[in-house]
């Protein structure tokens, strides 16, 4: 492979005018094709095969007026203190703003609150009951607007109108903000280079890259339903490893440039060896997104394909783009230093680090691990689930929605329980209907079960179910288990069948659907990514370690989400506005994610020390040499990647805040203490033993030589006649 790379970035470096215009021509058809052809982002979250999902194809196809899957609202109107919704002047206001809601764009039905007897018992609030013809990714912008809209009139009177629903609910965007990140990115780039042309490049193929990728994602959106959140996590995976990967090449290029090569020979030398940890880097970020696609779990295998496309797409670009580029930089990329301190040092702060790891093994792994434990605590409480109006933002009108609604009428009347009856095959279907909502009537934590709408044939009844609990406690998760079970006595009794839907109970599964997925999951790609390290490192017990570490990594990140996330703590200096449970879709897409990045610091790091091993080194020397040549990168392409995590926790989008967050904090740990920090005291500990390979194993895998040692002896040999047999080869 490093030949084959050698050959790619000289060849890229000669040919450099057409290699950069065919990636500009990508670019540009992407970018065109996006802007053409794209299509509406969604926000839905559904699992087929779960039974929510079932009961709602059923109602589609059974009971289409009941508009089931389409986008709801909940209208909360409050009356001026001292006055009610119920007299005269209240009745007035009610009634016209049901009238001005059904006009609203997409609007099929307004469920009127006198009619359904949605009123709070202190006769001040009422409760009104939207439902689009569309789903709720497919409103726009002003069709929410007007829905809105349509409750002015009713405020200028002083009411108090909030709305809440998955249709006030918009696409979450990007802003100004998250950018920080890729400015905090920049310094530090500057400042690992000391140069502006050397700090640039990086720069540039990252967003090159990130912008292919984003192009095609959006020109896909035109032909399948994605998931709003796609974008967002292939523009935050996109660009930190598009940025640390530019990094590691042209780190070593600016290497091979100081042994005074020439700066093709440096760019091929460059790509053939860094540009190889890089294909193995990308493998391991590739197999861990990928992988969500075997869960079952549709819209997080979108999301990480696209994640997975994205990074294929920054490792291609520094495999042929970076080295065109370092052509028409050339040897500039050494120069125009910025003097940041007045003469070199002999020793580096690394190689002091690993001498001071080396020398207090024990101590550093103790307090290393101690130190980790305690973080991860938090994690034994973890409460998972999807965002509702309860974690929205505290000023928005969902939450305040929310607030009111929980007051007047309990937390449940926030998360209603839709249930299908399916009475096709009950000789008494009336009956069998009004058994059905008499056992529901008597489960525990049932507020009310309000009276059955039926279709047209008779066959099919629809019961809305008032939980006493809010959407996100235990008891809700309790009483759908508790529904569904009635189906069985039910279908034995009357021959009549039931099923929970609405987005509480879809909620609850797919929450459940990622939690049965998650280990299954950790299975799949740790036990992939083992296999792929063993190839690179020739190595059963480094694998074994930085497969350790990164659980590790993992559990301390998980406990400080829940600290954060869901106990409220550093929410003020973090700028979370709301807390509760976390995303059920978080854990699994952590641990995809965090394991593809982890291996990369591994991968980095440890393909140096092992450089310097084959080379002859001592197990410890080794150890301290690979550190010192890799842990200045290591640790620029760290800052880097927390620095574009860590610009998403700005975003408003308390999801996108909860993964920006998860992200950098794990990449914080898994660098700085699992990397930087446990794996040079474990190498120190083990010596040799670390690089044990049973020999029946090492005869069966194939020597991929990731760290070039082949290439530089080969090219080392006879330098002149070899490097025209392979740019010959090449042309």
């Amino acid at each position: 492979m490093a030949t084959f790379l050698y050959r790619l970035g000289r060849l890229s470096f000669r040919r450099r005018a057409l290699v950069a215009a065919v990636w500009a021509a990508v670019l540009v058809a992407l970018g065109l094709g996006a802007l053409t052809l794209s299509g509406q982002l969604s926000n839905s979250v559904t699992i087929p095969g779960t039974e929510s999902q079932r009961a709602i194809d059923q109602l589609t196809a059974k009971f289409p007026q009941a508009n089931a899957g389409g986008a709801t609202a909940r209208v909360v109107i409050e009356a001026p203190a001292g006055t009610s919704v119920t007299d005269a002047k209240g009745k007035a206001a009610v009634e016209s703003l049901v009238g001005q809601l059904k006009t609203a764009p997409k609007v099929a039905v307004v469920v009127d609150p006198f009619q359904a007897q949605s009123i709070s018992p202190d006769k001040r609030v009422a409760l009104a009951q939207v439902s689009y013809g569309a789903k709720a990714y497919e409103l726009t912008d002003s069709d929410r607007q007007a829905l809105l809209d349509a409750a002015n009139a009713t405020r200028d009177a002083g009411f108090t109108v909030e709305f809440g629903g998955d249709a006030v609910q918009g696409i979450p965007e990007t802003g100004a903000t998250e950018g920080l990140g890729v400015a905090v990115a920049a310094v530090v780039l500057i400042i690992t280079f000391g140069s502006l042309i050397a700090a640039g490049i990086p720069l540039l193929t990252a967003l090159i890259g990130v912008g292919t990728g984003m192009g095609g994602i959006f020109l896909a959106s035109g032909f399948l339903e994605l998931n709003s959140n796609t974008p967002i996590l292939a523009l935050m995976i996109g660009l930190a490893v598009g940025i640390d990967y530019a990094l590691f090449i042209v780190s070593r290029y600016r290497h091979e440039l100081s042994l005074g090569r020439d700066p093709e020979e440096a760019a091929g030398r460059a790509t053939g060896t860094a540009g190889s940890a890089v294909v193995f880097a990308g493998l391991t970020v590739i197999i861990a997104l990928a992988g969500l696609t075997v869960i079952g779990i549709p819209f997080l295998g979108q999301m990480g394909v696209a994640a997975a496309v994205t990074v294929a797409v920054a490792v291609v670009i520094a495999l042929t783009l970076l080295p065109a580029i370092l052509g028409f930089a050339g040897a500039r990329v050494a120069g125009e230093r910025i003097r940041l301190r007045r003469k070199p040092v002999e020793t580096t702060h690394g190689e002091r680090w690993a001498r001071f790891v080396a020398r207090h093994r024990w101590p550093v792994l103790l307090v290393a691990v101690a130190g980790m434990a305690v973080v991860a605590l938090p994690a034994l409480g973890m409460q998972l689930g999807l965002p509702n109006d309860a974690t929205a933002a505290p000023e928005s009108t969902q939450h305040k929605a929310y607030e009111i609604a929980s007051r007047s009428f309990g937390e449940g009347s926030n998360g209603p329980l839709l249930v299908v009856v399916d009475t096709g095959a009950s000789t008494n279907r009336q009956a069998a209907l009004g058994q059905a909502a008499a056992d529901i009537q008597k489960l525990p934590d049932v507020a009310a079960v309000t009276p059955a709408r039926v279709n047209q044939t008779g066959d099919t009844a629809l019961l809305t179910v008032i939980p006493q609990s809010g959407p996100s406690s235990t008891r809700t998760e309790d009483l759908v288990a508790a529904i569904r079970a009635e189906s069985g006595v039910l279908e034995n009794a009357t021959g009549a069948k039931l099923a929970v839907t609405g987005q509480t109970a879809a909620n609850i599964d797919v929450s459940e659907k990622l939690s049965d997925a998650m280990l299954p999951y950790l299975g799949l790609i740790v036990g992939l990514a083992f296999i792929l390290l063993m190839l690179v490192f020739r190595s059963v017990v480094v694998p074994l370690k930085a497969t350790i570490g990164f659980l590790g990594s993992v559990a301390a990140t998980f406990g400080a989400v829940v600290a954060v996330f869901q106990w409220g703590w550093l929410t003020d200096l973090l700028g979370v506005e709301s807390t509760g449970p976390i995303m059920s879709m978080l854990p699994i897409l952590l641990i995809g994610v965090l394991f593809g990045l982890a291996m990369d610091y591994q991968v980095f790091l440890v393909t140096r020390m092992r450089e310097e091993h084959v080379h002859g080194a001592e197990p410890q020397e080794a150890m301290v040499t690979g550190f010192r040549h890799g842990a200045r990168v290591v640790v620029a392409a760290a800052l880097i990647m927390i620095s574009v995590f860590a610009g998403f926790v700005l975003a408003e989008s308390t999801l996108i805040q909860s993964i920006g967050f998860a992200l950098a904090f794990g990449v914080l740990v898994d660098a700085f203490v699992v990397r930087m920090t446990l794996v040079p005291a474990v190498m120190s500990l083990l010596g040799r033993g670390a690089w044990w390979l049973p020999k029946w194993l090492d005869r069966i895998l194939p020597d991929v030589d990731v760290e070039g040692e082949k290439l530089t002896k080969h090219l080392d040999a006879a330098p002149d006649d070899d490097e025209r047999e392979l740019v010959g080869a090449s042309r």
